[in-house]
């Protein structure tokens, strides 16, 4: 018996996340854990000085978080450019 994928129910009300970047990685008993990081201006004091703010963390088993990584990964090689081809006219031999 073939399995079937689990259908993906879709919620309006699920917030979007925002992060600038990652503060860190963590692994145990075959889960990783990701700690996202976001930029935010602190205004108590004039000018304000600019922290890093933890705004969320991404569990997931290590396969889950494999997987993940490679899509990401094709997914923006699939939309970055290559480089340029190269422009010399030098004749080689």
């Amino acid at each position: 018996m073939a399995d079937r994928p689990t259908p993906t129910l879709y919620d309006a009300q699920v917030p979007d996340l925002f992060a600038d970047g990652t503060t860190g990685f963590f692994s145990f008993n075959g889960i990783v854990r990701i700690t996202l990081e976001s930029v935010r201006a602190n205004h108590v004091t004039s000018p304000a000085v600019a922290e890093r703010v933890v705004v969320g963390r991404l569990v997931m088993p290590v396969e889950a978080a494999e997987k993940l990584a490679r899509a990401l990964l094709e997914f923006i090689g699939e939309r970055t450019p290559g480089p340029p081809p190269p422009t010399s006219t030098q004749t080689l031999q």
